[in-house]
């Protein structure tokens, strides 16, 4: 499995915003979806605000691979599913990096039904 270099994480990491796109069942990317992310250690984290119904969520489930941009970074991914242990620390992330914006915006992104649909990006090569 390939790792995110640092440059990779960094990047990405301090981008306001990721674009996000999941595979249709004919192999080619959906629209793209403007959403969050935040880094842990050594890894990357997103959220289904809509939780696990959401439509971009459910294409990642079902074809487990898609195309993220942030940063100036265009990389093909991985959804693999996210350690519910981490919840906390993730939640933690978000509100460090996006605190600027009104509580109720970010209460969404921390929600029960958002944490429930938390999805660790994984770099493919």
């Amino acid at each position: 499995m390939t790792a995110w270099t640092n440059d990779e994480l960094d990047r990405i990491a301090a981008a306001e915003e990721l674009q996000i796109a999941s595979l249709r069942g004919d192999g080619e990317l959906r629209r793209p979806v403007t959403i969050w992310v935040v880094r842990l250690d050594d890894d990357l984290y997103v959220r289904a605000v809509n939780g696990r119904d959401g439509t971009w969520f459910r294409g990642a489930q079902e074809r487990g691979r898609g195309r993220i941009q942030a940063g100036g970074v265009d990389k093909g991914v991985t959804f693999a599913d996210a350690d519910q242990e981490l919840n906390d620390r993730i939640d933690a992330a978000y509100w460090d990096k996006y605190r600027h914006y009104s509580e109720s915006i970010v209460d969404s992104v921390v929600s029960g039904q958002a944490r429930a649909a938390t999805i660790r990006l994984v770099p493919r090569s």
